[in-house]
């Protein structure tokens, strides 16, 4: 993939140091692994859904963390020899341990996680706090501005 230099951005950028390094890590990753597949999803303006493609994973073999801005799903199988009573003529079925990285907007957490039909979905909504959203200020009618005297008008 193409490599694109954000240097000459960062130096006059100010305060868009993590959406660069977003976009460098996002630019390092794009040929790299593809397991397991996930499907994102927007449900509504303010909630998102991840699936995640988990078969033969069981719930103890999935690890979930979220962080500021950071989502991490992880699954380690249980050791390969247990499951492995006979020999395969053909293994076409991943069965190998996984870590997916999603990065998350502010104020997005994670609702909850279902494990169903070999299918991990993980529901997120943004809560956007009060304070941090937009408010309607009232414009009042009323007399004109009345002027101030200043102080040394008073002194003479």
């Amino acid at each position: 993939m193409r490599q694109f230099d954000f240097t000459p951005f960062r130096r006059s950028a100010i305060g868009f140091d993590r959406l660069f390094d977003l976009l460098e890590t996002s630019a390092r990753q794009a040929g790299s692994e593809n397991y397991p597949p996930f499907n994102l999803e927007r449900v509504a303006d303010d909630r998102y859904r991840i699936t995640i493609a988990v078969a033969g994973f069981k719930n103890d073999e999935i690890d979930i963390t979220a962080q500021q801005n950071l989502l991490l799903v992880s699954g380690r199988k249980a050791s390969e020899n247990e499951n492995n009573q006979g020999s395969y003529l053909h293994l076409g079925i991943a069965n190998r341990s996984f870590e997916r990285r999603f990065e998350l907007a502010d104020f997005v957490r994670v609702e909850s996680a279902n494990l169903a039909d070999g299918l991990l979905t993980i529901e997120l909504v943004r809560e956007v706090p009060e304070a941090m959203k937009p408010k309607k200020i009232a414009v009042n009618t009323g007399s004109a501005p009345t002027a101030i005297p200043h102080r040394d008008a008073e002194a003479a």
